[in-house]
């Protein structure tokens, strides 16, 4: 459903966000070694969610990678999607044939309008905050 890239990216942000509610900054090997992804690969991802000012980037001694408290609460994971992959998933033919809408459709289309539109809204409505909740706890895991 997402790309490598995209579940990689929201599963370092998860790790970030984690070690942020326990103020530590992580560097990209110890994000890449807890999300099980490659170094050089995790690099551009965070790049990219860096852009985004989905997580921060701060350089030098004591740097790394962190998210503000108060943004673990705001940020949800359709921001993370969209950042990475952006807004196909929630617009895209489920079997991928050109020019699929509404006034076209495909066989899938009615079907697959309603796991676009119930995933965009579980993706809305998840924060960080609760996932991170979720991995700190130890009832939910990233690798």
């Amino acid at each position: 459903m997402f790309s490598k890239t995209c579940e990689y990216a929201i599963r370092a942000s998860i790790f970030i966000a984690a070690q942020s509610y326990q103020d530590k900054r992580v560097t990209i090997k110890d994000i890449a070694e807890n999300i099980d992804s490659p170094k050089s690969f995790t690099a551009k991802i965070l790049q990219i969610l860096a852009k985004k000012e989905i997580v921060h980037s701060i350089k030098g001694i004591g740097g790394g990678f962190e998210i503000p408290k108060e943004n673990i609460k705001r940020i949800n994971l359709a921001q993370i999607v969209i950042a990475i992959d952006g807004d196909s998933i929630f617009k895209s033919c489920g079997l991928s044939v050109n020019h699929c809408c509404d006034q076209h459709p495909c066989p899938l289309n009615k079907k697959f309008k309603s796991i676009r539109n119930d995933l965009a809204k579980m993706l809305d409505s998840t924060c960080l905050e609760e996932l991170v909740l979720d991995v700190n706890s130890g009832e939910s895991f990233l690798i």
